[in-house]
């Protein structure tokens, strides 16, 4: 069956604007009647339950930042000054709490109730730079409504995802929480979820709010370290880091999260101009801002704040809607209106846009209405999520290295299961999970017994992540004696990726390496599963063994996932959407780079001494975006352009032939590169403007088609407009970002 995911970006942009934004008779009608029962709600509330509504705090336990929970939270709610929590993990909970606000406050207007859900609520899906590494946008969307069902049937009602940052550096921590480095793909990926999380009707009891996250650049912290100054071009800005949150707008996306950095000196919590400029005015966005985790307060150490009540009102001015759990709007606000420094409209404003989206919950319909007891038993892992849980952990796994054609590992052989990861649930999950429940984990070792048997499976951890176990390597050596192929776990802690973790060396943990040379050295073939949240280095691991399988951290079904893969029931597919680096001094390292004034050619290095290059490295990475093997193997072949000169303004088509020239049969990732060759401002190298997933059979071969339009060739102008120019152009079609079928055309 065909699993066709070509998408252009004129036509995605189009086409997600539309969607998104559409506006029948009925749904103008609605609003009208929405913004009429606001306007009528606000008249009849106090400046203080205004402010209350502009608040959200966590609930006891649920602490993502510097900050813990608030110890009076409950009179707070039947006060009327905390409209919104984050954190309630269970029906019953989100039942009591909505309670308290409905037979307490004045206003009875309902909580709003949100929670972290990033690559799954209960029932795990792998971590989301895994999720983007499947290219597979229907699994994407519906990985999304599984969480959204999940949630919403504990009470839930928003969830601070996607994350549409572009990240570059995998030093930074929080790479493992989005899409990778590809600004076209990432905006691909940020719709999909909005549409999973959001379905076509928030009114309907199983969808949640999403929330596209961080505006904006986050991702370019310097140096890799979270929370680090951003220095970026306005260019840079709209080209690279903007295109992700255009398309979760227009998808629709119904809340955007300031990001914690600066932006052009500003931060972004405090900067008018992407909070009402860039993101009202100019994308259209007509939903509600909430700052990331106490990023009002933290103002004051950017150095643009004095004090509490001067954050405050620069974050309310700025267009800031939710301030998250440092309430300096509730403290402070009153202050601020009577003073003149905020205006009672700037604060009606921002409180309608939150009491808006409740009404478009329908929470003021039915408070109750989202979560059960009986709900939350019958879609918490039931039967299809965990299916859908299985099936993108299996197609985000990556086969970087086959050497031999160790895999598949066919069934009556026997197989050494070694490292840390082999039998460990929670790191099965990875970061980012808040309700964990690692008891329902399948790992790799249940897994790997189910599949092949447990008598044909030796297993030993051989040590922990970071340090050794007493006899742990001598164990593992006499386990991998027995076995006809050794499969060893190697990896990073589920700690050491995720908000607040970042690192300065890429390589895996030393002891983990030491085991390596020992399973090497038994002579037996090793397969590596790597259990990584981010590129690492690899090339190392890579010369000692014959098979590398990139698992990431898979989710719930982990176990049940390898097993179909590396016994070839599926034939992986995954494709890299991060560079891996030789070694982490490259960083950051991406396909998508300039080319320099003094490029490297493809002459020695020795002869090209005043050229960008390193003296003790090359420049080109381990495994480049887009990279990834198949137990098949994929030829391409006659790209075909339907014109090489076009007018500006036409579409332009071209194809390419690829054959399955292996024994079995697999899908392939076709990707479309571009690149410019001359501009009014420098241009990337190459830039990924279109692919296709599809399934070829052994000895088949498939003709492939491209539609390129005039907006996927544009880009920010020298003159700051937006738009293609004339010129010559390159295309290359191909299996990752080094494709090398070629061809060439002119806008006239």
């Amino acid at each position: 069956m065909k699993r066709n995911f070509l998408y252009i970006a004129a036509f995605c942009l189009l086409t997600l604007s539309s969607c998104g934004n559409r506006r029948t008779t009925t749904d103008n009608n609605s609003d009208r009647i929405i913004a009429h029962k606001v306007d009528s709600l606000l008249k009849k509330m106090t400046l203080e339950e205004k402010l209350g509504q502009m608040i959200i705090y966590p609930t006891k336990g649920n602490i993502t930042g510097p900050t813990g929970s608030v110890d009076n939270i409950e009179e707070l709610i039947k006060e009327g000054k905390c409209g919104n929590l984050f954190g309630a993990l269970s029906a019953s909970e989100a039942h009591r709490l909505q309670k308290l606000a409905m037979e307490n406050t004045r206003m009875k207007i309902p909580l709003l109730l949100g929670c972290d859900v990033i690559h799954g609520y209960k029932t795990i899906f792998p971590v989301n730079l895994g999720i983007s590494a499947s290219w597979d946008l229907e699994e994407i969307e519906r990985f999304a409504r599984v969480s959204a069902e999940e949630a919403s049937s504990v009470g839930l009602h928003w969830t601070f995802s996607p994350m549409c940052d572009i990240s570059r550096d995998p030093r930074w921590g929080r790479v493992s929480e989005g899409s990778g480095e590809d600004p076209y793909l990432g905006g691909l990926i940020a719709a999909a979820m909005v549409r999973g999380y959001q379905g076509d009707n928030l009114s309907k009891d199983n969808t949640i709010l999403s929330c596209a996250k961080h505006f904006i650049a986050y991702g370019a912290a310097q140096a890799g370290r979270d929370y680090h100054t951003v220095d970026i071009s306005e260019r840079e800005l709209r080209d690279t880091y903007l295109p992700p949150f255009k398309a979760a707008i227009d998808a629709g996306a119904a809340t955007v999260m300031s990001a914690f950095n600066e932006y052009d000196g500003v931060p972004c919590t405090a900067n008018s101009f992407l909070m009402r400029d860039l993101l009202r005015k100019e994308l259209g966005f007509k939903g509600f801002v909430v700052s990331d985790y106490t990023a009002v307060k933290e103002l004051i150490a950017h150095g643009v704040a004095d004090n509490d009540k001067e954050a405050a009102c620069l974050g309310m001015n700025a267009g800031v809607n939710m301030c998250m759990v440092d309430n300096l709007y509730l403290f402070h606000g009153e202050k601020l209106v009577k003073e003149g420094a905020v205006s009672e409209e700037t604060v009606n404003e921002l409180c309608a846009e939150i009491l808006t989206l409740k009404y478009k919950l329908g929470l003021f319909d039915n408070p109750y209405r989202y979560g059960s007891e009986e709900k939350e038993k019958n879609t918490l892992f039931n039967d299809s999520n965990l299916f859908a849980a299985k099936e993108l952990a299996k197609k985000s796994m990556v086969l970087l290295q086959n050497k031999d054609n160790v895999l598949p590992v066919k069934e009556g052989k026997k197989i050494a299961l070694i490292g840390p990861f082999a039998n460990h649930k929670r790191e099965m999950l990875g970061s980012w999970v808040l309700a964990p429940d690692p008891k329902r984990t399948v790992t790799f070792l249940e897994g790997l017994e189910s599949r092949y048997g447990k008598q044909n499976i030796y297993f030993s951890p051989g040590c922990r992540i970071h340090e050794e176990i007493p006899d742990g390597f001598k164990d593992a050596i006499s386990q991998a004696q027995k076995a006809d192929v050794i499969f060893y776990t190697m990896g990073l802690s589920q700690k050491e990726s995720g908000e607040a973790s970042s690192m300065t060396s890429l390589k895996l943990p030393e002891v983990q390496m030491q085991l390596l040379e020992r399973l090497k050295a038994t002579g037996k073939p090793v397969v590596v599963l790597l259990v990584v949240a981010r590129p690492v280095e690899l090339k190392e691991v890579a010369d000692k063994v014959s098979s590398l399988l990139l698992t990431w951290n898979p989710g719930t079904m982990a176990g049940t996932a390898l097993g179909e893969v590396v016994s070839g029931d599926y034939n992986p597919s995954g494709k890299l959407t991060m560079t891996f680096p030789l070694v982490t001094g490259q960083v950051p390292l991406y396909y998508n780079m300039k080319n320099t004034g003094r490029p490297l050619g493809l002459k020695s290095i020795s002869s090209e001494k005043y050229k960008s290059r390193y003296i003790d490295c090359p420049n080109e990475p381990l495994y480049p975006f887009g990279y990834g093997l198949s137990y098949a193997t994929f030829e391409y072949s006659d790209i075909q352009p339907s014109s090489v000169i076009a007018e500006e303004g036409d579409k332009l088509q071209f194809s390419v032939t690829v054959t399955n020239t292996g024994k079995v049969d697999g899908e392939e990732v076709v990707q479309l590169y571009v690149r410019d060759m001359k501009g009014s401002v420098t241009r990337p190298v190459r830039e990924l403007k279109g692919f296709n997933k599809i399934l070829i059979k052994a000895g088949e071969s498939r003709k492939v088609s491209f539609t390129l339009s005039p907006e996927e060739l544009s880009f920010t102008r020298k003159d700051m407009t937006w738009g293609q120019e004339k010129g010559e152009y390159k295309l290359w079609i191909g299996g990752d970002s080094n494709a090398s079928q070629e061809a060439s055309f002119t806008i006239k």
